[in-house]
């Protein structure tokens, strides 16, 4: 039977952030369905289009988050990351340990699918769960779990050292303090995928477009401003006036 002092070295964590080896071989988590890239590539062009990305941050889905445990490397995979400032801006990243090369990540999501629980596993041993990873490693302070299958939303936040599932707004959203933006829920139709998406406010309550929805939006001016027109042109004529012989200054 294990003494208490081995109990107790047991379920002490040793974390360090070290580099990666040269010769680490990255595992190449595979993309469990063909949904979560493009759920994760519509977080950012919405944070992109807004203006909302600056050099110093990494956004990246599916992307390894490093940290050395009682001498052993652990890397997890969220399918969406978000660092407010990292050291060094690098085009070719393939992986980040925080602190070494820059922030903790502010947020990490999740999207649930049909594996074994993985996003709520808190099991500590080697290799730790990713609910245990990114709260008690990591310590990032949003943690979302998101179900593209029924829209479901977990939101937690880190306080006191574990993870609160945080209440939504009214409007069904909740505020992520790191980002200054609403994230919710949104069902429709994008790049033929049609369901529930995540979805970015700002603090008015003004969705952040995507460049499709920016094109009908212009689309829709330009056909409003040529209607306008024809209207104008219509009255002008009904006055007896030529639209192509107005007097000009």
């Amino acid at each position: 039977m294990a003494t208490q002092l081995e109990q107790t070295k047991a379920l002490q964590l040793v974390v360090s952030w070290e580099a990666l080896p040269d010769d680490f071989q990255l595992e190449d988590e595979p993309v469990e369905n063909t949904g979560q890239p493009i759920l994760a590539g519509a977080l950012r062009e919405s944070l992109e289009i807004s203006g909302f990305i600056q050099p110093q941050m990494l956004i990246a889905s599916n992307f390894g988050l490093c940290a050395t445990v009682n001498g052993q490397f652990v890397v997890k995979a969220p399918d969406w990351v978000y660092v407010p400032r990292v050291n060094q801006a690098l085009g070719d990243r393939k992986s980040y340990t925080p602190n070494l090369e820059g922030d903790v990540p502010e947020v990490v999501m999740e999207f649930l699918s049909d594996t074994d629980g993985q996003e709520y596993s808190v099991k500590r041993t080697y290799p730790p769960g990713k609910w245990f990873f990114y709260e008690q490693i990591l310590q990032v302070p949003s943690y979302v779990i998101f179900d593209p299958s029924n829209g479901l939303l977990e939101c937690y936040q880190l306080e006191n050292g574990r993870y609160e599932l945080k209440q939504p707004d009214e409007n069904s959203r909740h505020w992520l303090d790191s980002m200054s933006l609403f994230l919710g829920t949104w069902q429709g139709t994008k790049e033929a995928r049609t369901g529930y998406w995540l979805r970015w406010w700002d603090q008015a309550g003004n969705l952040l477009p995507w460049a499709v929805e920016l094109i009908e939006i212009e689309r829709q001016r330009a056909e409003q401003e040529c209607q306008q027109k024809e209207r104008l042109i219509a009255f002008l004529q009904s006055q007896g006036i030529d639209p192509n012989n107005l007097p000009t200054d």
